[in-house]
């Protein structure tokens, strides 16, 4: 078996369908940029990264966002390559010098829309620009590209204080998040978060799916009796695996089924039925590859 470099594997990953990973790339980031320009640069909104900073540079000293942008999209990537390296400043670099230029490019198409967005309530203005934001940023995450900002400040950051990505996202976003309140006050703040929330919510939901079906782990006394339920009764397909108990070290069996979450119900209650003292190990399933495809399912196995 060939054994691969982290290098190469990247280089296989990100070589993959590039072409149509480009295009939609392209509309994410034209998709982010629209939302940038008619709903947060004109409301004052910053919810964290590069452009949250230049709406704050914007209101402070009149600086140009767009300006603003194409600087920081250059001067992180220069010190991406120090810090991070080339292969890592690789996959940020057409994300980081797209975004500008389409927050540009978008400009004249922003303020025409502008002229539609009056809403009785600019608490949807919030929910519009939260969910177009968590589109925009889910498709760009989803085939495996970012625009660069503040996700080069949380690698660094990873990489030499030893925080955790997530963490390290967290604090960057919340350090521009309150400095966005001390100079717009704390209305705005609080639209901000609502925005972000709303759009990681829905970033998830792109990155996992929405779970259609359970995940199933059950021991139980009555192994074949159940078995044969999940393969005749409910046509789902089940794999055994041999277990040893941590604490009598007694081998045992596991069933692993994956079952439509419209059947849980039925499929929970049925093998109490056939076994009262099942035990049971069930999480949300987003996805399942591979197997034998079941017509009467809305998933392969």
């Amino acid at each position: 078996m060939e054994l691969f470099k982290t290098e190469k594997i990247k280089d296989l990953v990100y070589q993959k369908n590039y072409i149509s990973r480009f295009i939609i790339l392209l509309i994410g980031v034209t998709l982010l940029a629209l939302v940038y320009n008619v709903f947060l640069v004109p409301n004052n909104l910053v919810i964290g990264g590069t452009s949250g900073i230049a709406i704050i540079l914007q209101k402070l000293f009149g600086i140009n966002p767009n300006i603003f942008l194409y600087i920081a999209s250059g001067v992180l990537l220069i010190i991406s390559y120090f810090f991070l390296g080339k292969q890592e400043t690789a996959t940020t670099i057409i994300g980081s010098l797209l975004y500008p230029i389409m927050v540009s490019a978008t400009t004249p198409l922003a303020a025409y829309l502008r002229q539609y967005m009056n809403f009785d309530s600019f608490l949807i203005v919030i929910l519009i620009a939260g969910l177009l934001n968590g589109l925009a940023n889910g498709i760009i995450y989803k085939n495996g590209f970012t625009t660069g900002g503040s996700d080069i400040l949380m690698k660094i950051i990873n990489k030499y204080a030893k925080i955790p990505e997530g963490k390290s996202v967290l604090y960057t976003n919340l350090t521009i998040i309150l400095i966005g309140c001390f100079v717009f006050g704390i209305n705005k703040m609080i639209y901000a978060i609502l925005i972000l929330y709303i759009s990681s919510s829905l970033v998830d939901r792109i990155l996992i799916g929405i779970s259609n079906s359970k995940l199933f782990f059950i021991y139980t006394k009555e192994t074949k009796k159940v078995k044969n339920f999940i393969i005749e009764d409910l046509k789902c397909g089940v794999t055994l695996l041999d277990t040893k108990g941590g604490f009598r070290e007694k081998k045992g069996v596991l069933l692993m089924c994956v079952v439509p979450t419209k059947d849980y119900y039925y499929f929970k209650e049925s093998v109490l039925l056939i076994d009262p003292t099942a035990f049971f190990v069930i999480n949300d399933c987003y996805e399942v590859q591979g197997g034998v495809k079941r017509a009467n399912l809305p998933f392969n196995r």
